[in-house]
């Protein structure tokens, strides 16, 4: 294991100093023409916006899907105002230029690459010879995604365990698309040595070294400086120069379902879920990795499930109903009531 890969991953498993309960928002919304439905310019969304007091937070995805990501917040409640005036603006903004925004999991058309950056353009080569899942998921898939604050010693392993351990259960009751052509499944399909739909980061004891491994086998594309080379990190570091920047450019591509930030954790692994929807999904997650008491419950719930990890993602993706039992179960401990539906639209 080369030792500034450790060290990289050492950094982002440091957790925070403190007991914060901090709860962040990315948002992504598919761009249609109001008039024929047809794919809008990522510049056409830029014009729409400019200058308003939420522009910064708005950034695009390669396909010209417009994720919203909000500041982290002190606290959920205090999320739910920024969060309700901020996408109430972007949407009528966007309106009044002729832009519809639609919280699909799934572009349902032919899209273009709209972003023609060294790493999106290395990424989609890469992972065209994988199959052509890779430019499903870069083009035309859209998630809500989470991030929460991780706290340090023992809290802090159970809140990864758990946010790893629950998180097929989680997308199987949040699901808004099923079978294989849904948003997981293409996940499920892009590559499995950068993304880990399996068990290879459960594992209780050095959870840093089995994340490192992780890293050390998955293939590299886009490093600075090299085009041509294909292949594991730990191939290209036999025969390359090691550097910080590339370490952390390498790291920058793996894409776990839940992904170390060093203070927080990115949960990832959702489909993108209605505007309403969104702050209470945030309080749920919340609870179920800042309250003790019932983390560890649903820990025990998830762990006593049963199947392989790599079963339980299959499952959500392509038959999520068949883990209704026990993401029912998980929802209920965190007290979940929201009045909108949720599940495969």
């Amino acid at each position: 294991m080369h030792h500034l890969l450790l060290r990289e991953v050492s950094d982002l498993f440091q957790g925070g100093a403190s007991r914060s309960v901090r709860a962040g928002i990315e948002h992504e919304l598919l761009a249609r023409d109001v008039s024929d439905g047809s794919v809008v310019s990522i510049d056409r969304v830029r014009r729409a916006i400019r200058g308003s007091s939420y522009e910064s937070w708005v950034g695009f995805e390669p396909g010209g899907q417009v994720e919203l990501s909000l500041p982290c917040s002190p606290s959920v409640p205090q999320l739910a105002d920024r969060w309700q005036t901020t996408i109430e603006l972007l949407r009528a903004d966007c309106r009044a230029a002729g832009i519809e925004l639609r919280a699909d999991p799934v572009d349902d058309r032919a899209v273009p690459r709209q972003l023609a950056s060294h790493r999106y353009v290395e990424m989609e080569r890469h992972l065209d010879g994988i199959g052509p899942a890779g430019r499903r998921m870069m083009r035309r898939t859209a998630s809500t995604q989470v991030c929460l604050d991780w706290w340090p010693g023992a809290p802090g392993l159970e809140q990864w365990l758990l946010a790893l351990s629950a998180a097929p259960f989680l997308a199987a009751a949040f699901a808004r698309s099923a079978g294989p052509a849904s948003r997981l499944a293409t996940w499920l399909s892009v590559d499995p040595s950068r993304t880990a739909y399996d068990d290879r980061l459960l594992r209780k004891a050095d959870p840093v070294a089995h994340y490192a491994a992780f890293a050390a086998g998955a293939a590299v594309f886009a490093m600075p400086g090299e085009d041509s080379w294909r292949g594991s990190f730990s191939s290209w570091a036999r025969t390359h120069r090691v550097t910080e920047q590339a370490v952390r450019h390498h790291v920058s591509t793996l894409f776990p379902p839940v992904r170390p930030r060093g203070r927080y954790l990115e949960l990832r692994f959702l489909d993108v879920q209605p505007d309403d929807v969104v702050v209470p999904l945030a309080a749920l997650l919340s609870r179920l990795l800042y309250d003790d008491e019932v983390r560890r419950r649903a820990l025990r719930l998830v762990l006593d499930d049963g199947r392989r990890q790599a079963e339980r993602w299959e499952l959500a993706a392509l038959a999520p109903e068949v883990l209704a039992d026990t993401s029912s179960a998980l929802l209920s401990l965190a007290e979940w009531s929201v009045p909108t539906r949720v599940g495969v639209a």
